[in-house]
């Protein structure tokens, strides 16, 4: 196996640092637009690490790096905008693809807060048959939310439940960081995407909707440690992959953000420092959403400040095996001083590095194969959760308010 991984910001030097640890692969050749961030995210990890430079907005120039390194799989660890070019440019070149966020969304023109436009993933759903006739492999949205988000819902069908009345991602977390009153830790880009379009739904009776941002607010209590959190409903891939593959009656992604997050979020909307359009600013073109990116501190550079756990789950209710309702969260909790301890990095992009690192292991080894453009929960959930508790950092279960690790 020899892979290219697209982008050494904060996932993808973390995913550089897991995968390391782990000879599944031959080579890893480390893009970025920026070659001394790349050269940094490699390190002294050993002469399988080769960093590059990329335009990862450019089909061709990924292409062209897949066919200089004889590459075999693409590991795109960008934001969501340069989702297209690196798919299409590892089909062109012969190479699988995974990444961690899927295209981007376009609201309803008219009835944004009802009805669906462009979703999440559709124009790399609308791409599957190429990649299917081409006999290659993409595997979309297995970061942690989405990615071991579906693989718990899968797991849980296969066999947890006989039926299920819904699948809820619950993602929370009581982390902080010292000397900062506002610094997000992810990407703040990608989360002011997320969180300001509708939000989506799926209903089995009705498909998929839309919703107000923020809405449905609910106290959900996470596990060791963290608590109580409020969580809203966000857009997120969930909703968008799991139904394809898993029977459901209803699929929703709630996200525990905090009154101050969803304020400080409005507040950018208002203002209109979350458009992505450009505006000259004395004879500077600008996106205002990246400068605000560019004004707050880089999350990957917030580790040793930062305190506490991560906690990203799926909640399931319905009918259990023994015909009795039954209610159970899975999820893979992280601290934050462990991650850093461990692999010098925060619990945040850690958790969602390292997912895609084993799904690369299991496509090495045979055990995950496929063809055409999946999800996560397309693939046997077992061999997965299996695989992840051996790079240090298990999974859990809650049932009936008994935890079983």
């Amino acid at each position: 196996m020899r892979i290219l991984l697209v982008g050494a910001g904060g996932v993808g030097s973390a995913a550089v640092a897991i995968a390391a640890r782990r000879a599944f692969f031959d080579t890893m050749v480390v893009a970025d637009y920026d070659l001394d961030r790349a050269r940094r995210a490699v390190g002294d990890h050993g002469d399988r690490f080769v960093p590059a430079r990329l335009d990862a907005s450019s089909a061709d120039a990924v292409t062209a790096l897949c066919r200089e390194h004889r590459i075999t799989h693409v590991l795109n660890a960008v934001d969501p905008r340069f989702v297209m070019p690196i798919f299409d440019g590892a089909l062109a070149a012969g190479a699988d693809y995974l990444d961690m966020a899927m295209s981007l969304s376009r609201p309803h023109p008219t009835h944004p807060y009802s009805q669906t436009g462009v979703k999440l993933g559709d124009e790399q759903f609308a791409a599957a048959d190429a990649w299917t006739a081409a006999g290659r492999l993409a595997l979309v949205g297995i970061g942690v939310e989405p990615g071991l988000s579906d693989i718990f819902a899968r797991y849980a069908a296969d066999e947890l439940f006989t039926e299920i009345d819904e699948i809820g991602v619950r993602d929370g977390a009581n982390l902080t960081v010292d000397g900062y009153d506002f610094a997000p830790s992810f990407s703040i880009w990608t989360t002011i995407e997320e969180c300001l379009n509708p939000p989506v739904i799926w209903e089995a009776d009705r498909g998929w909707y839309t919703t107000e941002p923020f809405s449905e607010p609910e106290v959900f209590d996470f596990p060791e440690g963290i608590g109580p959190v409020e969580c809203v409903n966000v857009e997120h891939e969930e909703v968008l992959l799991i139904p394809r593959w898993v029977p459901a009656k209803r699929v929703t992604f709630k996200y525990g953000l905090g009154d101050e997050f969803i304020e400080v979020l409005k507040t950018l909307h208002k203002l209109g420092l979350d458009a992505v359009d450009s505006v000259q600013v004395r004879g500077v073109t600008v996106a205002p959403r990246d400068v605000v990116a560019a004004a707050l501190p880089d999350p990957a550079t917030l580790g040793d400040r930062m305190r506490g756990k991560t906690c990203a789950g799926t909640l399931v209710t319905g009918t259990g095996t023994d015909g009795r309702p039954r209610e159970v969260y899975l999820y893979h909790v992280v601290d934050n001083e462990w991650s850093m301890r461990e692999y010098g990095h925060q619990a945040v992009v850690w958790q969602t590095a390292v997912n895609p690192v084993v799904a690369l292991e299991l496509l090495a080894t045979g055990v995950w194969s496929g063809v055409g453009v999946l999800g996560p929960e397309a693939l046997p959930p077992r061999p997965f959760l299996d695989l992840l508790t051996t790079y240090g950092a298990p999974w859990g279960m809650r049932d009936s308010q008994e935890v079983t690790r």
